[in-house]
């Protein structure tokens, strides 16, 4: 199918008289329509005509055809039938989407009768139809070009090598005046956006120039793994692209068996049965990664003989390399230096985006220091990242906090990552999402659920998490009641948390020591849909040492998906002097001398204790430290109470516990 427009200027004597009138208007457009649709029916199917506005002098109208040639004559005939004088005409080969906005246009004006009807007669429905689309596709219409401009562009980039070859069989052919169908499809596979666009551009170019292909416009559809798709669709693309090209990018991030591959199949399958149907109508084009050995070979699997040039990208090293960046440097319109060339490591194989990376730096510090030296002391916005501090208030009160070394190095190492990302992708590093799973592990009151808000706050700051909400569940929220509710449980649970962390405080409950219990699914269902959500949901588990030691030797893929441990010491005397102080301080008072001292005794008392409490232990103490304070302000005189008696705690306030030693019943007997 292709699809054309055409104008010119109308010359009737009497066509321009009166048209600013709507009746009159009306009236020529419906003789128009049904002039339109009795022309329509001599072509049987073959064509169809129609007007999108002849309100004066200027003739607009579009074609949609199975076949170009001899369109001339029937534009004439067509013309003839509407009885109308056209001159300056001018036609041109446009996209379906285009055709698709005329036709719309042509029957809200009254020229035709139902533009869907045009569509559903030539099967075009499902191209436009919210309905029947499972997929986007772009369309272009490949400009013209000359043997000796092709040939210049492909050597200016990094697939001209094996293009150059194929390039000579097209054009060793002679010219067809008609296509007769197509001896070979193609196989591009590179990582390069810019490199698959020229390469599958200049294909097509001879390909026309050499009467390969009637039609100048190509279709190109992406698909990645997991989307939907609709077969009856993409064979209704395929119709519409009979005398042209299909481009047909299919590009992964891994090439992996398990992730991919398998379920790459079926829509590998049905791409390869489509192709195979309309092979000796519509050129195809397969784009796919340049190292990609599984997904290649289901594709050939399932292309039959279909014969297939294959198109891959160059290394390039030494002279090759030089010239490349000879070439970047003169579509710039810079000359080449030192520097430039210093930039490339002896013996290394450089692909086209390696040297982009590297031309783009050294075009970056050339335009500052010798075209417009005037901004050579202006610092790069990189510069600028690179010294900046994480953002928002969370972070500076994690790094506030008394102790969790640990903790504070694990949010660095996050944040460092995220922003190298950032910083180094033109310079090559490989982008990646980081996948955030943890356990904080550590006795009561080491600040573990204080920590998780903190860190999810700081996620949503600086950019990470897209809400960065802390979801805390137990037990109780993830175990249904009954069989087979526990699943859909956790999964609305992650489909809540997405964006956020879910913390699950003492996730060791969840199994609660019985093989086979509704725990097992519970932790079966977790480790599915935290790699399902490992690109928006940071899970936290958190519980006592030993015991979360045990609950992760529960399900053999939990630990592995698991990033960061991240152990919470118990507080040393120090430290809980430390956290006394910062408690007492945002509570606006002070600690005497006298106090610091009795705290310190009684924190170092308390630490021999099992389970002492740490953290939440230490607001505890001054919280009766301010009821023994109160007791002991009322006890004096009212009027000799200053504001510093008010705000500052003392020993007296501090009241430290009886302490017996344990008796130990000697062994045997005790002679008196």
């Amino acid at each position: 199918m292709q699809f054309y427009k055409f104008e010119g200027i109308i010359t009737n004597p009497d066509w321009t008289e009166e048209n600013d009138k709507r009746h009159i208007l009306r009236e020529r457009a419906r003789k128009i329509c049904l002039k339109t649709t009795s022309f329509n029916q001599t072509l049987k199917g073959q064509s169809c005509f129609y007007v999108t506005d002849a309100s004066d002098n200027i003739f607009h109208a579009g074609i949609l055809c199975q076949e170009s040639y001899g369109l001339s004559e029937q534009i004439q005939a067509y013309l003839k039938a509407l009885n109308l004088s056209v001159k300056d005409l001018r036609m041109e080969e446009i996209t379906f989407n285009t055709a698709h906005s005329m036709l719309q246009t042509a029957c809200r004006h009254d020229y035709i009768d139902d533009d869907d009807e045009i569509l559903e007669r030539f099967n075009l429905d499902k191209l436009c139809s919210r309905f029947g689309r499972f997929f986007d596709y772009d369309e272009k219409i490949i400009d013209k070009a000359a043997r000796s401009t092709v040939y210049r562009e492909a050597d200016t980039f990094s697939a001209g090598e094996s293009l150059r070859p194929e390039l000579d069989r097209i054009y060793a052919g002679k010219s067809m005046k008609k296509a007769i169908g197509h001896p070979v499809h193609y196989m591009v596979q590179t990582d390069d956006s810019d490199t698959r666009q020229k390469t599958c551009r200049l294909l097509l170019q001879a390909l026309y120039a050499s009467g390969r292909l009637r039609s100048r416009r190509c279709c190109l559809v992406r698909f990645c793994p997991g989307e939907q798709f609709s077969s009856s669709t993409y064979d209704c693309l395929y119709q519409s692209c009979i005398g042209g090209a299909v481009i047909v990018s299919y590009l992964t991030g891994d090439d992996t068996e398990d992730d991919h591959a398998s379920s790459s199949r079926y829509i590998i399958e049905q791409l390869c049965k489509t192709m195979k149907k309309y092979r000796n109508q519509v050129l195809t084009i397969f784009a796919l990664p340049r190292e990609c050995t599984i997904l290649k070979d289901i594709f050939c699997e399932n292309l039959g003989s279909t014969s297939f040039v294959e198109l891959k990208e160059d290394f390039m090293s030494g002279d090759t390399a030089v010239n490349f960046l000879k070439g970047l440097a003169g579509n710039h319109g810079v000359r080449c230096d030192k520097k430039l060339f210093s930039m490339l490591e002896e013996n290394k194989n450089y692909l086209a985006p390696d040297l982009h990376i590297l031309f783009d730096a050294w075009y970056d510090r050339k335009l500052k220091t010798s075209v417009y030296p005037q901004y050579c002391t202006v610092k790069t916005t990189d510069q600028t990242v690179l010294k900046s501090a994480p953002k928002g208030s969370a972070y500076t009160e994690l790094m506030e906090m008394i102790g969790l070394t640990e903790a504070k190095k694990i949010i660095r190492q996050a944040l460092a990552y995220a922003k190298a990302q950032k910083l180094f992708s033109e310079k090559g590093m490989a982008a990646g999402h980081l996948s955030m799973h943890m356990v904080f592990s550590g006795n009561p009151g080491t600040a573990k659920t204080t920590v998780a808000r903190l860190f999810a706050r700081i996620m949503r700051e600086n950019r990470l998490l897209s809400k960065g909400d802390l979801i805390e569940v137990g037990r109780g929220d993830l175990i249904g009641k009954y069989v087979g509710w526990t699943a859909p449980t956790i999964q609305k649970k992650f489909k809540q948390a997405e964006g956020s962390v879910l913390f699950i405080d003492e996730a060791y409950s969840l199994v609660d020591d019985r093989d086979g219990s509704y725990g097992d699914e519970a932790i079966n269902t977790i480790v599915q849909e935290m790699e399902n959500h490992c690109d928006n949901v940071v899970v936290i588990f958190a519980g006592y040492p030993d015991k979360m030691e045990s609950f992760l030797q529960k399900n053999p893929g939990l630990r592995s998906r698991i990033t960061f441990h991240v152990p919470f010491d118990d507080y040393s005397t120090e430290e809980l002097c430390n956290i006394a102080h910062l408690i007492a301080n945002r509570k606006g008072l002070n600690l005497s001398e006298g106090a610091c001292e009795k705290m310190e005794q009684l924190f170092s008392i308390a630490r021999e204790q099992d389970d002492f409490g740490n953290g939440r232990y230490v607001r505890n103490v001054i919280e009766k430290a301010q009821m023994a304070q109160a007791v002991r302000l009322l006890d004096q005189d009212y009027d000799r109470i200053t504001n510093k008696d008010i705000v500052t705690l003392k020993a007296e306030d501090i009241e430290l516990p009886e302490i017996e030693k344990e008796r130990r019943q000697p062994i045997g007997f005790v002679y008196s």
